[in-house]
């Protein structure tokens, strides 16, 4: 996530001071990502530092002002033409956590995935429904704040990460399924490696419902907790 690039992106519409900028990316993103002062003013200081934001005076409660200097809008327009870099991707904690999984001693892989495909198709449900009021509040006639859509946007992204995470999920035990029986066919050296041992304790015909299968049914889930996301204005 560009903090950077996100306060640039806010002290473009006229200058702002931290507590602001953080209350602004928040509404503007639903608080998925939450920002603390100490990170917003840390992050400006570094961009004066880099000649991308001055300060500009303080307001009537004595804040501190900043604005976006030409240099600052510079970046900002080379950040938004610039495609987002997804040939060095962040480390995704899941991948790391099934990797290492795998072989390891006393640990069931398959009940790991099954514990996190849980988890993973709950939150989409969550998303799903936080969308449906969200195109509600957008298309009930009320006035349409650039807040609200970018928090669908921000929403929708939720959803395809969470399907996506799912359906990988359900390949993953599938794989595992197709190495265990491989590896029984082809005799009792084999079966002792790794992928085969984790996932021989239990058949292709006891896994559970498929991820796709939960979210066809999403109203059959618990009403989403207060932790997902915020509802948005109407």
């Amino acid at each position: 996530m560009s903090i950077r690039h996100g306060l640039l992106a806010l002290l473009e519409r006229g200058p702002r001071y931290g507590s602001q900028l953080r209350t602004e990316f928040e509404s503007r993103t639903g608080a998925t990502w939450p920002l603390n002062v100490g990170q917003v003013y840390t992050t400006l200081g570094r961009l004066e530092r880099d000649g991308m934001v001055a300060q500009s005076g303080e307001d009537d409660a004595g804040h501190a002002l900043y604005t976006i200097t030409e240099a600052g809008r510079v970046e900002l327009r080379t950040w938004f033409e610039r495609p987002v870099d997804r040939t060095s991707p962040a480390r995704d904690e899941l991948a790391i956590k099934l990797a290492m999984a795998v072989g390891a001693s006393g640990v069931d892989i398959r009940a790991v995935i099954q514990s996190q495909r849980r988890h993973t198709v709950k939150a989409m449900q969550d998303y799903t429904r936080l969308k449906v009021q969200a195109i509600s509040a957008l298309e009930g006639g009320g006035r349409q704040e650039r807040d609200d859509v970018a928090w669908l946007l921000v929403l929708e992204q939720l959803i395809f990460q969470t399907e996506a995470e799912a359906r990988w999920l359900d390949h993953c035990e599938a794989r595992l399924i197709r190495l265990s029986l491989a590896a029984a066919r082809s005799g009792p050296t084999a079966a002792a490696t790794p992928a085969a041992s984790t996932a021989a304790a239990t058949s292709a015909t006891s896994a559970p419902a498929t991820a796709h299968d939960a979210v066809a049914t999403p109203t059959a889930t618990p009403e989403p907790t207060a932790e997902v996301g915020r509802t948005p204005r109407r």
